[in-house]
C-alpha cells in the first residue's frame, strides 16, 4: 500500500515536466508519433539532396563566424595588418578587413576556406540532386511545386555565390562586378539607371559592398531558408519517392524509419560532408585575395574567372560576336544583350519542364515510384542535351584559360564553342537517345532469355550453345515495372453528325511531341506475360 501512494506521489523528472508542459501548449508527442517514424527508402543517390542541406548548414555557421568580422565598407584605409608585403596599401575596409580575417583572427583563413568550398559544392549538390530528380522523373505530380522550390533555390544559391565572392573587393572579385555591370548596362534604356542604383553612382561606386553584403547575408538566405523549409515539408507530406522494386508501389514506401535508423545515419554523414569540406578548405587554397590585390578600376587580374557556376553565363557573352546596333544616338549592344535574354528564357525552360511533360503526357495520376532514365529516353536525351550546352559554355567561359594551358589558339576555341552551342546538344540528344534504346533492347532480351551464364553447351546435333540464367522474380519486376505511354491522338475531326470541328493549334503540337515523346522509334516495347511464358516454357530457350 505505502509503494502505490508512494509511486503516485513521486514526482516526474525535471525532463518530463519539460516535456509534458510543451506537449500541452505545442502538440509535440502527437507530431512526433505521426512523423518521426516516417519511412524513408534506402538509395545512394538520395544522399545528394542531403548534402545539399548539409553544405547549407555549413554555410550558414561559418557565414555567421565570419560576419563578425568583416567590415561592409569601401571607405579607404592604409593596410598595417599581419600580411607585410600588402602593408602600406591604400585599399577599401572590405579588402583589408578580409586580410584581417585571412592572417590575424584564430582560424579565420580555414572558416573562410570552408565557407567558399562549401558553396561550391552547395551548388553543386543541387545540380546533380536537380539532375537525379530531372532523370528519374521525381518531378511528376504531386511533385511539381517542390521541384519549383528546388530550382529556385539553385538560382538564388548561384546568385548568393556571386555577391558573396564579390565582397573582398579583391581584383577578381572586381573584375567580376565589373562584368555584371556592362551586362546590366547594355538593357535597353532602363540599363543605366539599374546600374546607378546598384552601385550608387558611377561604378564602382561607394555602396555596392554593403548593398551587396546585406543582400547576401539577409536577403537572399532568408528566401532560400523558406524555400528549403517548404521543400523539407513537401518531402515529408508527398512521403519520398523510390525506385521500382518487389514491394513497391506508388500507395507504400520500403524502407527504414526516420527514427532512430535514418536519423543515425543521417547525423554520420552530416559530420562526413563536413570533414570531407574541411579537408579540401585546408589542403586546397581558393581565392588568396593576398595574392591579387585589392581592387582598382584601370586593372584587370590576369586569367579571371568566376566559381564555375557563373562560368557558363559568361561563355554566352564571350562566345558571341560583337554585334552592335546605332541608331538615334544610342547603341544597343547585341553581343551582350541577345547572351543576357538568353540566360533566364533557358532558367525558365528548366523550370516549366515538369509542366510541360505533363501536358504531354495528359497523365494526372501521382507518381510514386521513379523511371529507370533508360525507360524515357526523350526526357534522358532532353537532360544530357542541356547538360552538354551547360559544359559548352563552361568552354567559352574559360577560352583564354584552355589557349595558355594547351597552347591553343584563343579564336580556334571561341569558334569551336560558337559550333558546339549548337551541334553539341542535337548530336548529344541523338545519341543519348539510341543508347537509352540500346538499354531497352538488352533488358527486353534479359526477361526474355535471362542472364548469360558463361557456360557452354553442346547440343545433341553437334550446335554450341551459352547457357542463359533465368532472371529472380525480383530482377524481372524491376526490369518490367515501368509504363509505356501511348502518343497522344488528335482523334476524328468529324463528329457522329458529319460537322466538322476545328482542330486547335494547342492540339496538334500535343499529338506531334507527345508523337516524339512515344512514338514508333522512341520506346522499345517491354516483354509481354504471353512471351515471357512461351520462351521460358521451353521454346527456344537454353
Amino acid at each position: 500500500m505505502s509503494t502505490a501512494t508512494d509511486d503516485k506521489n513521486r514526482k516526474a523528472p525535471a525532463g518530463e515536466r519539460v516535456a509534458d508542459w510543451a506537449d500541452g501548449r505545442l502538440g509535440i508527442y502527437g507530431l512526433a508519433k505521426a512523423n518521426m517514424r516516417k519511412i524513408f527508402p534506402d538509395h545512394w543517390s538520395f544522399m545528394l539532396g542531403e548534402i545539399s542541406l548539409y553544405s547549407f548548414i555549413i554555410i550558414i555557421l561559418t557565414g555567421v563566424y565570419l560576419t563578425l568580422f568583416f567590415h561592409p565598407s569601401m571607405n579607404e584605409v592604409v593596410y598595417h595588418g599581419g600580411y607585410v608585403p600588402l602593408q602600406g596599401v591604400r585599399m577599401s575596409e572590405a579588402f583589408s578587413s578580409t586580410l584581417d580575417i585571412s592572417f590575424d583572427v584564430r582560424g579565420g583563413l580555414l572558416i573562410r576556406q570552408i565557407h567558399h568550398w562549401g558553396a561550391l559544392i552547395f551548388v553543386a549538390a543541387m545540380l546533380v540532386h536537380m539532375m537525379r530528380v530531372f532523370f528519374t522523373g521525381a518531378f511528376r505530380k504531386p511533385r511539381e511545386i517542390n521541384w519549383l522550390f528546388g530550382f529556385g533555390l539553385l538560382v538564388l544559391g548561384m546568385f548568393t555565390g556571386f555577391t558573396g565572392y564579390s565582397l573582398p573587393d579583391d581584383l577578381l572579385s572586381g573584375t567580376g562586378v565589373r562584368f555584371m555591370q556592362g551586362a546590366i548596362l547594355s538593357v535597353p534604356i532602363v540599363g543605366t539607371y539599374l546600374s546607378m542604383f546598384l552601385f550608387g553612382g558611377e561604378f564602382p561606386g561607394g555602396d555596392f559592398v554593403a548593398r551587396f553584403y546585406s543582400i547576401h547575408i539577409l536577403l537572399l538566405p532568408g528566401i532560400m531558408l523558406g524555400l528549403l523549409v517548404g521543400h523539407l515539408i513537401l518531402v515529408f507530406y508527398h512521403k519520398h519517392t523510390q525506385f521500382a522494386g518487389p514491394g513497391r508501389t506508388n500507395k507504400n514506401v520500403v524502407g527504414m524509419p526516420l527514427l532512430p535508423i535514418y536519423m543515425a545515419k543521417a547525423g554520420g554523414f552530416f559530420f562526413l560532408v563536413f570533414g570531407v569540406i574541411s579537408i579540401v578548405a585546408a589542403i586546397a587554397s581558393i581565392n588568396p585575395i593576398w595574392a591579387i590585390g585589392p581592387y582598382r578600376p584601370d586593372q584587370v587580374s590576369t586569367g579571371a574567372q568566376p566559381d564555375w557556376y557563373m562560368g557558363f553565363s559568361e561563355g554566352l557573352i564571350r562566345f558571341m560576336p560583337g554585334w552592335e546596333i546605332n541608331a538615334w544616338g544610342h547603341t544597343l549592344v547585341l553581343g551582350v544583350f541577345i547572351p543576357l535574354i538568353i540566360f533566364p528564357l533557358v532558367l525558365v525552360a528548366i523550370a516549366v519542364y515538369p509542366f510541360i511533360e505533363s501536358w504531354v503526357t495528359g497523365d494526372k495520376r501521382e507518381h510514386h515510384i521513379l523511371d529507370r532514365p533508360r525507360n524515357v529516353p526523350t526526357r534522358t536525351a532532353f537532360g544530357v542535351a542541356w547538360l552538354t550546352w551547360y559544359f559548352v559554355l563552361l568552354v567559352g567561359g574559360g577560352n583564354d584559360i584552355w589557349a595558355t594551358h594547351f597552347h591553343l589558339s584563343i579564336n580556334a576555341i571561341t569558334w569551336f564553342v560558337r559550333i558546339a552551342f549548337f551541334v553539341g546538344p542535337v548530336l548529344a540528344f541523338v545519341i543519348t537517345k539510341r543508347i537509352c534504346l540500346g538499354l531497352q533492347r538488352r533488358d527486353a532480351e534479359k526477361v526474355l532469355h535471362g542472364r548469360e551464364s558463361g557456360v557452354i553447351k553442346r547440343l545433341p546435333h553437334g550446335e554450341f550453345v551459352e547457357v542463359h540464367t533465368p532472371l529472380e522474380q525480383g530482377a524481372l519486376h524491376t526490369l518490367t515495372a515501368h509504363e509505356q505511354y501511348q502518343p497522344a491522338e488528335i482523334g476524328p475531326t468529324v463528329d457522329e453528325n458529319g460537322v466538322e470541328r476545328k482542330v486547335t493549334a494547342g492540339e496538334k503540337l500535343k499529338a506531334k511531341l507527345s508523337k516524339n515523346y512515344y512514338g514508333e522509334g522512341s520506346q522499345i516495347p517491354k516483354p509481354t506475360v504471353e512471351e515471357y511464358k512461351e520462351i521460358t516454357s521451353g521454346h527456344g530457350h537454353h
